[in-house]
């Protein structure tokens, strides 16, 4: 790979700006981009926040911050900003219909040497891909949050996905510094599947008056070497974000493991979706 390969990070959210965070101060040219400018704005500022901390704990040099931010710009202009693309990550919300419409665009849009990235962490790659006519440049590309201090990253190979696409991740991977994994193109992957049985077993016990949230989470982290509990990590995630996974993985899998617990729905319908919106299975009062 070549310092001048371009990366544009569609979606400015908490995934997006973070992948586009970790693109940027590892030496690649890096658009973010988002359709309304407040989103993307907030994006922007989440990122020069993050940097700031990293040089403030000794992380991030003051020379790599400013080189990173120097690599970086943001643009409300899809058809622009693809122009010169050679990896376009999309992060949207987690909706196989928006999805399939975002890259029906970009297969018109992209140069033909894309590499086409979908950072799903549960719906179906191939399904995705199938929306563009170069389903063998689309790859699934799951990140995990926040984007900048986890180590993962998990690809997916949908079913048309050729070698060389394959190969073109995992070296992109590589180079953000993340440890890549090669999953194959099933419902919730390897880590959504792994992780939300243990994340929803963790509501039934709250549910149940088992313990407290705090004492479920300590549980796993002090009892198990979990670096979070399961309670903690969904309110990181998004309590929306985990009910959309649970729903999907009921419908594809089967209910017995995956039917969302009646505390997640209620919080949900609560506005209740995590550090986001400042309180979930925890309060979040500086977020």
């Amino acid at each position: 790979m070549t310092e001048q390969q371009r990366v544009v990070v569609i979606g400015a959210g908490t995934m997006g700006h973070g992948i586009a965070h970790v693109a940027a101060l590892s030496g690649f040219d890096t658009c973010l981009v988002d359709v309304e400018s407040a989103p993307l704005e907030r994006g922007m500022d989440a990122i020069r926040l993050n940097l700031e901390h990293g040089v403030q704990k000794g992380k991030v040099a003051a020379l790599d911050r400013d080189a990173a931010l120097a690599r970086l710009q943001g643009s409300t202009d899809l058809e622009a900003s693809l122009e010169a693309a050679d990896i376009v990550i999309e992060a949207v919300p987690e909706n196989i219909a928006l999805k399939k419409v975002l890259f029906e665009r970009l297969d018109r849009l992209a140069p033909e040497r894309a590499l086409l990235g979908t950072n799903t962490s549960s719906l179906p790659v191939s399904e995705i891909a199938a929306a563009t006519k170069r389903p063998e440049r689309v790859v699934g590309m799951h990140f995990f949050n926040p984007v900048h201090i986890m180590e993962l990253l998990e690809v997916i190979r949908g079913e048309r996905t050729s070698d060389a696409s394959m190969e073109k991740a995992r070296a992109f991977g590589e180079r953000l510094g993340k440890t890549c994994i090669v999953v194959k193109d099933m419902p919730g992957f390897a880590t959504s599947r792994l992780g939300l049985v243990l994340g929803l077993e963790a509501m039934r016990m709250l549910e149940d008056g088992v313990a407290s949230a705090e004492d479920i989470d300590t549980a796993m982290t002090l009892g198990y070497r979990h670096p979070i509990g399961p309670l903690k990590l969904t309110d990181l995630v998004g309590l929306d974000v985990r009910l959309a996974i649970a729903e999907h993985l009921s419908r594809t899998l089967g209910p017995d493991r995956f039917t969302p617990p009646q505390i997640l729905r209620k919080l949900v319908s609560e506005g209740r979706l995590g550090k986001k919106a400042g309180r979930g299975f925890y309060d979040w009062p500086n977020s």
